[in-house]
C-alpha cells in the first residue's frame, strides 16, 4: 500500500517519557437516522413523531434547527472537556459517522470543523470523511460539505437493486443511489461506496452485478460487507431468508476476483482501494492508533506514557445533551489490562491482509511479542498465520476464518 502520513513507521515522533504515542484521529458521531435499518447495531436512533426530523421533498430531511444547534454545542463542549487528555497532539484524520451525518446542514459541519481547527492542531493534509446516505440527494448540500472542509465522502449504497434495498429497510431507491454518486463526484475526488452482499434471497449473480455497477462509477474506495445478523437488531429477532454458506463463499470469491481485476487492492477484510486511496482513518484503527470519539455513544482509545484507556460517551442522545449542557462528564472510562491490549491489537491488526510490522506490537502495547508466543505458535501451526522476523500476517485461510484466528488470542485475556 502507498505510504501516507498515518504510516506507523513515519509517525514515531511524539513521545512521553519512554513510549512513543500513536497517531491520533478524531471521530464525531451523529446519532440520528430517518429510519433504523433492521440489520444495524450501531448507536443510531430513529426520529419518531413528535419528531425533531423535518422531511423535505420526501427525502431524508434535516434535524430541526433547535436540536441541530443544541447537539453542535454539545459536541464542541465535549471536545473542549477532552482537551487535557490529548493536549498538543496533532490530529491526522476526522470522521463523521452515525447514524446519518448527512442529516446535518453544511453550515453545521462547517461550524464543527471550525472549532476542531481552533482547539486542535489539525494536520494540513488531514483526511476528513463524512458518511452520507443517498436519500440526501441535494447537490447543494454536497457542495456545502466540501466547502466546510470535508474531502472524502462515504456513501451508504448497500445495493443497486430496489428489491434488496427494500429488504434491507433502506429509504433510498436504486435510481437515487446512482444520482447521489453522480452528484457527489461533481464535488469530491475521494469517494467510498458501501456495499453489502449475502442479502436476503440474493444470488451470487445479483451480488456481482451490484459490484459491477459500483465499478462503473470508478470510485476510489469500496467497502464490501457480508451481511451478518447482529444482536439486538430486528433481523436477529426475526431472521430473513439468507443465502447458504456455499453461496456466500462464492459471492465473496467472485467479488474479490472482480475487484482485483479492476485494479483494486484488497487491503483489509472488507476494504478495497485504488492504489494510494486506502482509508487513512480506518487504517489508524487497524494499526491500533489512538482516536478521540465525541458525540452520543462514541468510543475513544487514548494512550499515555503509563497506560491505555477506553472511553464511551453516553449512548442516549438526550442524556449526552443534558450532561454536556451541565459540564458534567459525558463518558465513562476504564484502563486496558495487558491481556486486553494484546487481544485488541491483534483483533485490529489481523484484519489487514498484509499484516503488520512485528515491532508495531511492542510500540502500541508496551509488551514484547514473547507475551503472545504461545498463541502465535498455535496460529502458525493451524495455518492461519504466517510470520518472520519482520512481519506477521494472516494467511488466506486465516483471512477466511478470521474469527477462528482471533479466538486464539482471545483466550489470552
Amino acid at each position: 500500500m502507498t505510504a501516507h502520513p498515518l504510516q506507523p513507521a513515519v509517525l514515531k515522533t511524539q513521545s512521553v517519557g519512554f513510549q512513543a504515542l500513536p497517531p491520533l484521529s478524531l471521530y464525531i458521531h451523529i446519532p440520528w437516522c430517518a429510519r433504523k435499518c433492521p440489520y444495524c447495531d450501531f448507536n443510531s436512533h430513529e426520529a419518531r413523531p413528535p419528531s425533531p426530523l423535518q422531511r423535505e421533498g420526501g427525502g431524508e430531511g434535516r434535524l430541526s434547527a433547535s436540536l441541530e444547534k443544541q447537539y453542535i454545542a454539545a459536541l464542541i463542549r465535549d471536545l473542549e472537556l477532552a482537551l487535557p487528555q490529548i493536549w498538543g497532539r496533532k490530529v491526522y484524520s476526522v470522521f463523521f459517522g452515525g447514524g446519518t451525518p448527512s442529516l446535518l446542514s453544511g453550515a453545521s459541519i462547517a461550524e464543527i470543523l471550525r472549532n476542531v481547527r481552533m482547539l486542535l492542531p489539525l494536520d494540513l493534509g488531514a483526511e476528513i470523511t463524512l458518511e452520507a446516505n443517498p436519500g440526501t440527494v441535494e447537490a447543494g448540500r454536497f457542495a456545502a460539505y466540501r466547502d466546510a472542509g470535508v474531502n472524502r465522502l462515504s456513501l451508504g449504497i448497500q445495493s443497486f437493486s430496489d428489491t434488496h434495498l427494500q429488504a434491507l429497510g433502506r429509504i433510498h431507491s436504486a435510481a437515487e443511489a446512482r444520482r447521489a454518486i453522480d452528484m457527489a463526484q461533481q464535488h469530491f475526488d475521494n469517494i467510498n461506496l458501501d456495499l453489502m452482499y449475502a442479502l436476503p434471497e440474493q444470488t451470487p449473480e445479483q451480488a456481482l452485478l451490484d459490484v459491477q455497477t459500483a465499478l462503473s462509477f470508478a470510485p476510489q474506495h469500496l467497502s464490501c460487507y457480508h451481511l451478518t445478523l447482529e444482536p439486538n437488531t430486528l433481523f436477529q429477532r426475526a431472521p430473513p431468508a439468507l443465502p447458504d454458506e456455499d453461496a456466500c463463499s462464492e459471492m465473496q470469491q467472485r467479488i474479490e476476483a472482480l475487484l482485483a481485476s479492476g485494479g483494486y487492492q484488497h487491503y483489509e477484510t472488507s476494504a478495497f482501494a485504488q492504489p494510494g486511496w486506502s482509508a487513512r482513518h480506518n487504517l489508524n484503527y487497524w494499526w491500533f492508533g489512538d482516536y478521540l470519539g465525541i458525540g452520543a455513544g462514541a468510543h475513544s482509545k487514548l494512550s499515555f506514557h503509563d497506560r491505555v484507556i477506553r472511553q464511551v460517551r453516553h449512548r442516549q442522545p438526550q442524556a449526552y445533551l443534558n450532561a454536556a449542557a451541565q459540564d458534567a462528564p459525558v463518558q465513562e472510562e476504564h484502563e486496558l489490562s495487558g491481556a486486553d491490549l494484546a487481544f485488541e491489537f491483534m483483533m485490529n491488526a489481523l484484519r489487514l491482509n498484509e499484516g503488520f510490522d512485528s515491532a508495531l506490537f511492542e510500540e502500541r502495547t508496551g509488551f514484547s511479542l514473547l507475551a503472545i508466543r504461545r498463541e502465535l505458535d498455535e496460529a502458525d501451526q493451524r495455518g492461519l498465520l504466517t510470520r518472520d522476523h519482520r512481519r506477521i500476517a494472516p494467511t488466506r485461510l486465516g483471512q477466511r476464518f478470521l474469527n477462528d484466528l482471533l479466538e486464539i488470542f482471545l483466550a489470552k485475556s
